[in-house]
């Protein structure tokens, strides 16, 4: 192709049956997008939501490359609408990419647009300032430091331990740059607290609550690094699940509760699902056994591969399947050296893993792999995954389910083109906006 639009509209042209609005999102959740500095924030003091960086760095550059971006963040997220393509609105989240053929500027009347290859192709909406980001907690901090939402406010991502245990070459996933991004924030000295107090989560809870008058939060996911040992002198169930039990005695079914952690034994999960999460998702990053040990060294060591299949299907036992909704990084099938040469092979190897989990009743969800610079799958591939495969993955990702009689799963808002908050993939944009919308639990 001769252009990066020529390849979308060709994907567009052989793909009609997926949402362009897709198209376009994946495109910029692979290979990211530049910023005027114009079009940047005035981080917490402006009217914009900025970024958060509330667990990856998502970018395609380390900060100190950022320039400007790194000192006036870019958008959390944006939303595109109408343009020569007609998109309905389509939430994406914000991957900073110097180099990009996108870019976000003011159009001619002075209003933002998402250009292509120099070309406007949409409307750029910018995500407001949250009342509740303008009040500090007693000590100071931040409320987006401490409780950042994202999925334009519908979820509170509570990253309460920002490292992964999972430390160094043998055993990080290949892919992840959890630490890394930890360090870079605490050499900017950025506020980026490693492991956040329960009384603060709570307290950054009481001001979203507060404020939050339209009630726009309706789930909070907790998560952070994987625990190989213990933090605070717990392992990894009873130290993410405390934060749980506290919410839940708080805030009695205010959100949906939901964590994101290891496969865990059931005696765990079970104690998850007492503290109070509704939500388990253990995620099984690739489907392929020889990428799972080579991207996931510590997961395979700790754990291994089948064992980890084998605990995320008893812990549908306790949650039940529909509950349960382990993420897998889509794109890094496709990574070199080790990943599949063609998209056919990536896009079958993948689909293996689906219906593994779907014909059992259990529904993956997806993240787009965006290659960040510091990790080894993102300096080998600087490109990502082709953008073929990840439209291929939609059509399969759906014919899928589909084929299991499953919908939409919970806690992730509307489906469908136009309706979709989800940002950071674009399942559930591809979903048919008429199925079911499970915004609650299954029991």
């Amino acid at each position: 192709m001769s252009s990066r639009t020529d390849l979308v509209e060709d994907l567009m042209g052989r793909f009609p049956h997926i949402p362009r609005e897709a198209v376009i999102k994946e495109d910029l959740l692979r290979g990211g997008l530049a910023f005027d500095d114009s079009a940047l924030t005035d981080n917490e003091n402006g009217d914009v939501k900025p970024k958060s960086y509330f667990i990856f760095s998502f970018d395609h550059r380390t900060l100190p490359e950022l320039g400007t971006a790194a000192l006036r963040r870019p958008p959390e997220e944006i939303v595109l609408t109408g343009g020569p393509y007609e998109l309905r609105r389509t939430v994406v989240s914000v991957r900073t990419n110097p180099e990009s053929p996108y870019r976000v500027k003011a159009g001619e009347d002075g209003k933002l647009q998402l250009f292509l290859d120099g070309k406007p192709i949409a409307d750029v909406g910018l995500p407001p300032m949250p009342d509740y980001y303008r009040h500090t907690l007693a000590n100071g901090k931040q409320v987006m430091e401490v409780a950042p939402t994202i999925q334009w406010g519908y979820l509170v991502y509570l990253t309460v331990f920002r490292v992964c245990q999972y430390f160094g070459a043998k055993e990080e996933c290949q892919y992840c740059d959890i630490n890394h991004n930890w360090r870079q924030h605490k050499a900017a000295g950025r506020p980026y607290t490693g492991v956040k107090p329960v009384d603060e989560v709570l307290e950054a809870l009481e001001i979203i609550d507060k404020y939050d008058t339209a009630k726009t939060s309706h789930a909070y996911t907790l998560t952070g690094g994987s625990v190989t040992s213990k933090v605070d002198g717990l392992a990894e169930a009873d130290f993410y699940g405390r934060y749980a039990q506290a919410i839940e005695e708080r805030f009695p079914g205010r959100w949906i509760g939901k964590v994101v952690a290891q496969a865990l034994p059931r005696a765990d999960v079970q104690r998850f699902k007492d503290y109070g999460i509704q939500i388990y998702h253990p995620n099984y990053e690739v489907w392929d056994k020889r990428l799972f040990e080579l991207y996931c060294p510590g997961k395979e060591r700790y754990v291994g591969r089948e064992e980890w299949h084998r605990r995320i299907l008893e812990s549908a036992e306790v949650f039940g399947p529909r509950n349960v909704i382990p993420n897998f990084v889509a794109g890094v099938e496709m990574a070199e050296p080790f990943g599949f040469r063609t998209v056919d092979e990536a896009i079958e190897s993948t689909t293996e893993g689906l219906q593994y989990f779907m014909s059992r009743g259990i529904t993956p969800r997806f993240t787009t792999w965006c290659p960040e610079p510091t990790t080894p799958l993102g300096r080998t591939n600087p490109q990502g995954a082709p953008l073929e495969y990840h439209i291929r993955l939609l059509e399969a990702y759906r014919a899928t389910m589909e084929a299991n009689g499953l919908s939409s799963p919970p806690g992730y808002g509307p489906p469908g083109a136009g309706n979709a908050v989800f940002s950071v993939s674009s399942f559930m944009d591809s979903l048919p906006a008429e199925a079911p919308i499970a915004d609650h639990v299954a029991g």
